[in-house]
């Protein structure tokens, strides 16, 4: 029996599954994601996963693109926002200090997402595009050379802190990007 195919009347459905598959992976990790467990946390029947994705890589694909995505968009207008390079230091140092950025269930995303994009090519190049828009954000108010330096300050700093489990030092953050930003010109 043909005919046309049926939409679905929960049209965020997709956007709940890969926000579930992230609380899921946050928790259990790749290596531990199950389309149950998705659907579990999602509230939705398992069949709901095979409708809207090809497959389990599939979905931690499109929610590690989306969980890229809506972290570019923090960065960016926290970026756009500042009108010189001094606020924009306090930003950089906003974004590495503060605690909505780089959350402990953002931090183990993160390395989840880097150990995946190891192995899976999709998730390697939403890592690479994710990073052309970090230093895209960035060159509003630094050189090429300094949005490199300042880029893996970002991810670098909060996953020390995360290992080292102690607050960082808020005015050393602001003092190294502005030095940062100051020498490479």
């Amino acid at each position: 029996m043909g005919g046309a195919r049926r939409v679905a009347n929960d049209p965020l459905r997709k956007q709940r599954i890969l926000d579930a598959t992230l609380t899921v992976i946050a928790e259990h990790g790749v290596h531990g994601t199950t389309h149950r467990r998705i659907a579990g946390e999602a509230g939705v029947p398992l069949g709901s996963l095979t409708y809207h994705f090809d497959g389990l890589g599939d979905i931690i694909e499109q929610a590690f693109a989306r969980m890229a995505r809506s972290m570019s968009e923090r960065y960016h207008a926290a970026l756009t926002a500042a009108p010189d390079q001094p606020a924009a230091c306090a930003a950089v140092t906003d974004l590495i200090c503060g605690e909505e950025y780089a959350t402990p269930r953002t931090l183990a995303l993160l390395h989840e997402m880097y150990a995946y994009a190891n192995h899976n090519s999709v998730v390697a190049e939403t890592l690479r595009q994710w990073l052309r828009r970090s230093r895209a954000s960035l060159a509003r108010h630094f050189s090429e050379r300094a949005c490199r330096a300042i880029d893996a300050l970002i991810e670098g700093w909060p996953m020390h802190q995360a290992w080292e489990r102690e607050p960082l030092d808020r005015d050393l953050v602001r003092e190294t990007v502005t030095a940062v930003a100051q020498r490479l010109r």
